[in-house]
């Protein structure tokens, strides 16, 4: 019993500390500075450790993105200085602003590389082992239709072209007019990148040649084009190009190259690339074809 009281006394005698382990507190009584020092020191060299390649890791993605930029800077700076011989204007808030551009790209990229490309390229799989046609031509519907229909880009260009169609008294120029316009021209294209989705998971499917599908779209684009209402034809083709920015771009390619990876006897390299040139056609045919229903 003495000894046992002994043992005791002494833990109780010893420093205890607190510790915190993911957010519970822990209570180790007997501690000492002597056995508990390698394996502190060890997880303190550990977290230096990760932290320096984190800290070299957001540093390369930072320099990528401004080589990338530079080209832009180059040009700016050059026609500022050179051709129009005068300063920035309100220089401080250029610079922080590209600063931000810096940053957000990094990020944005980042972004890309473990989320977006990753889940795309996963559902594509999951869905060609399934083995239901309609599931993945309602996925790849409904994929190409919700990432247009939220895209920055195309929100802007229907914005835009809602207000200059009411400057031109094509339309009216109330608020309700102006609103519908511009929604009636986002669901427009955000229908037309679905189809162009669903069919050109089809060719992969099936192993059409691109070409003449390809072909065949800009016939009948150059055929609408010439009896397509003017005041919509400009629209139409810039509709073409807001498809393709950057909500749609990465997960429909992810698409593409997933399921063409999950199918025997297809080539991800030849296969499943070309759903973004459908993205980019069809929306030039139904934009048209909006304006014969809106300016007839």
């Amino acid at each position: 019993m003495d000894g046992f009281k002994t043992g005791v006394h002494d833990t109780i005698e010893k420093p205890f500390k607190t510790e915190n382990i993911s957010g519970v507190p822990l209570f180790r009584f007997g501690y000492t500075e002597e056995n508990s020092s390698p394996a502190k020191t060890m997880i303190q060299k550990k977290t230096v450790s990760v932290s320096i390649r984190l800290l070299f890791e957001a540093l390369k993605k930072l320099r990528n993105a401004f080589v990338d930029l530079l080209p832009i800077i180059l040009v700016i700076a050059f026609f500022q200085i050179v051709v129009l011989r005068q300063p920035l204007p309100q220089f401080g808030e250029v610079i922080f602003g590209g600063i931000l551009v810096v940053a957000g790209l990094s990020l944005f990229i980042q972004g890309l590389e473990m989320g977006l490309f990753p889940i795309g390229e996963a559902m594509a799989h999951a869905l060609a082992r399934k083995g239901s046609l309609f599931w993945l031509l309602s996925f790849s519907f409904a994929l190409g239709f919700s990432t247009t229909v939220a895209e920055p880009a195309l929100i802007a260009v229907a914005e835009e072209a809602a207000e200059i169609a009411a400057r031109g008294n094509i339309i009216n120029s109330q608020e309700a007019a102006l609103k519908n316009y511009a929604l009636g021209l986002r669901l427009t294209v955000a229908l037309s990148v679905g189809i162009a989705i669903l069919i050109g998971v089809l060719r992969i499917l099936m192993g059409w040649p691109i070409h003449y599908l390809i072909i065949s779209g800009y016939l009948i684009v150059m055929l609408m084009t010439m009896i397509a209402p003017d005041e919509i034809i400009g629209i139409a083709y810039d509709a073409g190009g807001v498809t393709t920015s950057t909500i749609t771009v990465p997960l429909v390619a992810a698409l593409g190259v997933g399921l063409a990876g999950s199918i025997k006897g297809r080539n991800p390299l030849l296969d499943g690339f070309g759903l973004i040139a459908f993205a980019s056609l069809l929306p030039i045919i139904f934009v048209m074809g909006y304006g014969l229903i809106i300016f007839k």
